[in-house]
């Protein structure tokens, strides 16, 4: 987890023009935003031009972000705002496409990935979008409860009762489907 001081000052130098401190945003984050965007089940090619639209927005926006505020909240609020985006456009396109034939060759899921971490993924795809978005930038990306209030908007009341409603559904999952020893770690505080 990167410390947000090095990132502010990342970010203040950014601002003012300083592309070393661009690149160095771009090298330290892009992991993290890049397991946001496929933990939100994005294919790998769509997460590249999703985290690639990110930081073409951060650039135009980057004169708003506000010296001394925490960065990632600030940057996950554009991750979060390109993804929505990015989900309307094409759910508009796929509504104006046909339908390919049912029986045509898909490739299944990567056969490398192992059954606990496919079996997860499925469990996480069944919850509302807003709950898997808190649960993805809580212990996937590392965030405070703060910084996911900031980055969605909401208060920390509201992400604390959506990560504890994800948390519930998660361990019934669990529960349904593994061994009785299945724990799923919460974020009290």
């Amino acid at each position: 987890m990167e410390s947000d001081v090095e990132l502010q000052l990342l970010m203040a130098r950014y601002k003012e023009g300083d592309s070393a401190a661009a690149t160095n945003l771009v090298k330290r984050l892009s992991p993290q935003l890049h397991r946001f965007f496929l933990m939100q089940f994005v294919s790998r090619r769509h997460a590249d031009d999703l985290l690639q639209e990110t930081w073409l927005r951060t650039h135009q926006v980057r004169r708003t972000y506000r010296q001394g505020e925490p960065v990632l909240p600030w940057l996950y609020a554009i991750a979060r705002n390109v993804r929505v985006d990015h989900y309307r456009k094409s759910h508009r396109s796929e509504s104006r496409e046909e339908r390919l034939d049912d029986q045509m060759d898909v490739p299944g899921p990567d056969s490398r990935r192992s059954s606990d971490t496919l079996e997860f993924e499925q469990l996480l795809a069944a919850l509302p979008e807003s709950q898997r978005e808190v649960i993805v930038m809580l212990k996937v990306s590392g965030m405070s409860l703060e910084e996911v209030a900031r980055a969605t908007s909401c208060s920390i009341g509201s992400v604390k009762q959506k990560a504890h409603r994800a948390y519930e559904s998660l361990r019934k999952g669990l529960s349904r489907s593994g061994p009785s020893d299945a724990k799923v770690v919460t974020h009290e505080g």
